[in-house]
């Protein structure tokens, strides 16, 4: 027993050679394959920032629908609705295409007068379904009458200053510059008109633009004076001024006042917004900024009255020369 080297429940191993054994069948020579570079954040399914570019492409995607809606809106007809704003309208003259009345709506004297304007005017007059009037806006505050107005035809800016300079009067125009009160574009409008101006210039964008509350504003001063947009305004008045005109910024801290001013010869009159006043590059770009005297205690003027207190005496001044 001690000789034996052999212990007890030992396997002896045979020299003979092992048979097949099943192997990982490459799975970790292919582990250690290098795999390429990591994939972006972004791009990982599983990670938080590929949510959050999800959701950021979604909101873009909303953006845009809801910018294209705008231009289809900006692009297509509008309704007035209500009564009083439709009477008011026709009023003023408004060019309209069809009146739609609900069928079944309760006649008053504002229907009626709505009613009987559009027929002198020879205005379309259609009975609808009261649902097709709920589909027009979205409040439903319709009182069952809608006044459809088409969209608004602007003149191109070299047109408009080719008029301007081809007129027997010196030019005088008048450019808005973050405007976007349509009430304020309206007023500007009939001012530019009374006081002998030959067109309002205003950006595309960020920018008022001439709609029924225009219209009425202007007292239908809109559909006689020509109105243009500029894609850039900055530009076009720079091109304006290569032309021969003045260009006049408004501004209470102008360093030239309206009473030392000569407005008689080719001018534009530039007017800002009471909050934000000139552009920067606006301002720059002007030949003068003007002040408008005025007594203590009121800071500013609106911006529809300040335009209409300059042409006013820019008007008079060239009937004193002329």
């Amino acid at each position: 027993m001690a000789g034996n080297s052999s212990r007890r429940g030992a396997i002896r191993k045979s020299g003979t050679k092992k048979g097949q054994v099943v192997g990982s069948g490459g799975q970790r020579r292919r582990g250690l394959e290098p795999r390429g570079a990591t994939p972006k954040a972004e791009d990982r399914t599983y990670h938080s920032a590929h949510r959050k570019a999800n959701a950021a492409s979604r909101k873009a995607d909303t953006t845009q629908q809801r910018r294209r809606y705008a231009q289809k809106q900006a692009d297509g007809p509008e309704y007035v609705v209500g009564r009083n704003p439709v009477v008011e309208c026709l009023r003023a003259g408004v060019p309209a295409t069809a009146l739609y009345v609900a069928i079944g709506s309760e006649a008053d004297e504002r229907l009626t007068e709505a009613v009987h304007l559009c027929a002198d005017k020879g205005i379309s007059i259609l009975e609808v379904p009261r649902t097709d009037l709920d589909r027009m806006v979205s409040n439903g505050m319709h009182q069952g009458i809608g006044l459809q107005v088409p969209p608004y035809q602007y003149t191109d800016p070299k047109d408009l200053l080719d008029i301007a300079m081809g007129s027997s009067q010196p030019a005088l125009l008048v450019a808005l510059d973050n405007i976007t009160d349509t009430r304020n574009l309206g007023a500007v409008i009939r001012s530019t008109a009374a006081f002998g101006g030959h067109g309002v210039l205003i950006p595309e964008r960020r920018s008022a633009s001439i709609t029924a509350v225009a219209w009425r504003a202007s007292a239908g001063a809109a559909a006689r004076l020509p109105v243009a947009r500029a894609t850039n305004l900055n530009r076009t008045l720079l091109d304006w001024a290569k032309a021969g005109v003045q260009l006049v910024g408004l501004d209470a801290d102008g360093d030239t006042t309206l009473d030392s001013y000569d407005g008689t010869g080719p001018t534009v009159v530039v007017v800002g917004s009471e909050g934000k006043g000139l552009s920067r590059l606006v301002r720059e770009n002007c030949d003068s900024i003007l002040s408008i005297p005025i007594t203590g205690g009121v800071e500013s003027l609106n911006a529809s009255v300040a335009a209409g207190v300059v042409l006013s005496e820019f008007s008079r001044q060239r009937r004193v020369k002329g």
